[in-house]
């Protein structure tokens, strides 16, 4: 049987602003805000979870700690971008997000380090031992608004 496509409506929206605003806010109070029972909110909640369309997770801010780092590595592969790859790279430790994209670059990685020593090592150890990648590119950020990353602990 063929799986029916995820279709939002305006609730399943607006229950995704609610969870934004607050993502430890209760099915039971974000019911009331929008007028609809707590089934309702949980039930679609969990839908575009199962979906793969909605994660409700914690991050931080990756510039409040003095030593951390947080980067975009543009890479050049010798082989064309695939999803094999793209999971093997998004597997390493300081990876936030793995992005096949147009133009100078076959992908963009944005990654997360505790200090200058472990992006050393990432660079160095981690990201050469993959012998698909031919060159990388780094950009360190110096200052972000509203930039949010996972505490890989």
């Amino acid at each position: 049987m063929k799986k029916k496509p995820l279709t939002l409506d305006e609730i399943d929206h607006s229950i995704i602003r609610e969870l934004q605003r607050n993502g430890r806010e209760s099915y039971k109070n974000i019911a009331r805000k929008l007028n609809v029972s707590d089934g309702t909110v949980r039930l679609r909640t969990e839908r575009m979870i199962r979906e793969g369309y909605l994660r409700i997770s914690a991050s931080v801010n990756p510039l409040f700690f003095g030593d951390t780092l947080t980067a975009m590595i543009g890479i050049t592969l010798s082989i064309p971008a695939n999803r094999a790859l793209m999971n093997r790279v998004s597997s390493l430790t300081a990876v936030q997000s793995v992005i096949n994209v147009t133009g100078r670059y076959d992908l963009i990685l944005e990654v997360f380090v505790q200090s200058r020593k472990d992006m050393h090592r990432f660079l160095v150890e981690e990201l050469a031992s993959i012998s698909e990648i031919t060159s990388t590119e780094s950009f360190i950020y110096l200052e972000a608004m509203n930039k949010w990353v996972e505490f890989k602990v």
